[in-house]
Parts: structure tokens; sequence; C-alpha cells
């Protein structure tokens, strides 16, 4: 609840500070954060598709559930009703547990770690990145993961810019790449 905390006593003020909100309802704050996978070939082995489930779940500390093929594509050798993914939402004080954690655990043990690229931001005021592995979580352990995956995060925020969603994300502390 650290980061919540910084939000309420510091960011808030800022934020209302920079931009002129009158309004307390306009003032920008996350939504929820979704991490999800795409299984790929893991769609086909059970064990595998449990193991990222399960390592998902350990991650977000919270049950990640199975996201299934709706149409079939014959082109991609995918029936209706296949395992195409894994996704978890997670929203109030989760969400701040788990961002507190990636900013100032798992971020920094990333090898030639630069900062995340800015060019996430999708013009709603939601920002979206990749990330490589999961073993940079402390919760994974090596000798229970079968297959290395990588997977998507999107932070999702009430900002009504990408403006006021990088000074917002900047401010609770997400490490952005300098530059550009």
């Amino acid at each position: 609840m650290r980061l919540k905390d910084k939000y309420v006593e510091s960011v808030k003020p800022a934020l209302v500070k920079e931009f002129d909100i009158k309004n307390p309802m306009l003032i920008p704050a996350l939504e929820k954060i979704v991490i999800s996978v795409g299984v790929g070939e893991a769609g086909k082995d059970q064990k595998l598709l449990q193991n990222i489930v399960d390592t998902i779940s350990l991650i977000a500390g919270q049950k990640a559930v199975v996201c299934n093929a709706k149409k079939s594509v014959a082109g991609f050798k995918v029936r209706e009703g296949f395992p195409v993914g894994v996704k978890v939402t997670l929203r109030k004080e989760q969400m701040y547990v788990f961002l507190d954690k990636l900013i100032s655990i798992a971020l920094p043990r990333v090898k030639d770690f630069r900062g995340l690229p800015k060019d996430g931001f999708d013009g709603r005021g939601n920002y979206n990145f990749g990330l490589t592995e999961q073993l940079m979580f402390p919760e994974v352990v090596f000798d229970q993961i079968m297959k290395t995956h990588g997977m998507n995060i999107t932070v999702v925020t009430t900002a009504a810019d990408d403006k006021q969603a990088f000074k917002l994300l900047e401010l609770l502390g997400v490490p952005f790449a300098k530059g550009k």
C-alpha cells in the first residue's frame, strides 16, 4: 500500500497543480492493470498451459484465467474453444501492490535495463509494455518453470490523454527511458 499512499499524498496534488484541475473527479488515477500471455503452441500441452497459469497467478497474487479462441482460424491452426492466452486483471489494492513490486523489485533485476519505452501510450491515457521473461519476479522459482515466456502488461488510467497518463506514471515512479 506504499504506492497508494504516495499517490494520495504527493501525486494527486502535483497533478492538480500541473494540469490546473478544478474537479476532483477528473484527477488522473490508476483504474486497473491487465497482465496477459499468449500461449501459442503451449495451448496443445495441458501441463505447459497449467504451468503458465500458475506462474502468472503467482506473479499477480490472483488467479489467472485461460482465454479461449472465439473463432476457428485455419491459417493459425486454431479451433474454436482452443486455449490461446492467459490473463489476470488487477484492481484496487492488488493493483498498487503489483505495480510497486514491478517498479522497485522486478525491473531493477533486468539485465541492461534502460527504462520502459515512452511510445507505449495508446492515445487514450493507457500504457502498454512487454516483458521478455517471467524470471525477473522474485516469486518465480527457476526450477519450476517448464518454458520461459514473456508477458504484456497494460496499465489502464482514468487520464484524459497521454500527457496526463505519462505524468501520473512518472510521478508514481515508473522508470521511463531517457531521451525521446
